[in-house]
């Protein structure tokens, strides 16, 4: 009988391994993905509440991964929203800020509604590719199975009148904003014909001129 106890429990144990295993591996399928990108602000857009008007909010993306990583906006109101860019890829650490635009309605009863939830969202959706690439929005479409969701925007309106820190940040971020923009449509400068280059070039060529002469000269000597 002691010799089977031992028996009956190493039986024991090797039909348990396996359990453990399936658990440990259900339990790592429910972890969340690690996200590839950093969102500031966090997880809301800020827009000046002017009803009738379209309206900016911006916000910084930046790849904290060490591969490229590419973005792409998604909103459940494309017909009064759109973003600027829609979509890029980032080298790691590099980071854009992003201005996206809405279309404010008129409130129904004439009433400030900042306090009121508003309905439309954005979802940022993130994928990881080989190295530096054009950006494709069909990039998200051909590898769906790997896209990450990386945060659900909620829009929320601030007072044009009141001054507070979300404003003063959203004003900082989109003169930011603004000036890359403009930075990447100014043509690179012209710095006029290289005059030395190209002389270096042509006494090259007259080297090489005069040394062909020279073993031809060499050659008719000899015979």
């Amino acid at each position: 009988q002691q010799q089977q106890q031992p028996q009956q429990q190493k039986g024991r144990r090797q039909q348990q391994q396996p359990r453990h295993s399936g658990v440990s591996s259900v339990a790592k399928s429910l972890l969340p993905a690690r996200r590839r990108l950093r969102l500031d602000p966090a997880s809301k857009l800020y827009f000046p509440y002017e009803p009738g008007k379209q309206v900016r909010s911006a916000i910084r993306i930046k790849n904290t991964s060490k591969s490229h990583v590419a973005f792409k906006f998604q909103t459940t109101e494309p017909k009064s929203c759109f973003m600027r860019p829609p979509g890029a890829i980032l080298p790691p650490g590099e980071s854009i800020i992003a201005t996206v635009f809405k279309f404010v309605e008129h409130p129904e009863n004439n009433e400030k509604q900042l306090d009121q939830k508003c309905k439309v969202k954005f979802k940022i959706l993130s994928l990881k590719v080989k190295g530096s690439m054009e950006y494709v929005a069909e990039l998200f479409d051909e590898q769906k199975d790997q896209v990450s969701v990386e945060q659900v925007l909620r829009v929320v309106f601030l007072d044009v009148e009141r001054t507070c820190p979300q404003m003063e940040k959203l004003k900082r971020q989109l003169a930011e904003a603004e000036a890359a923009l403009e930075a990447r449509k100014k043509p690179p400068e012209d710095t006029g014909p290289r005059v030395v280059g190209e002389g270096l070039v042509i006494d090259e060529w007259k080297e090489r001129r005069e040394r062909y002469l020279a073993r031809q000269q060499v050659g008719v000597d000899s015979v």
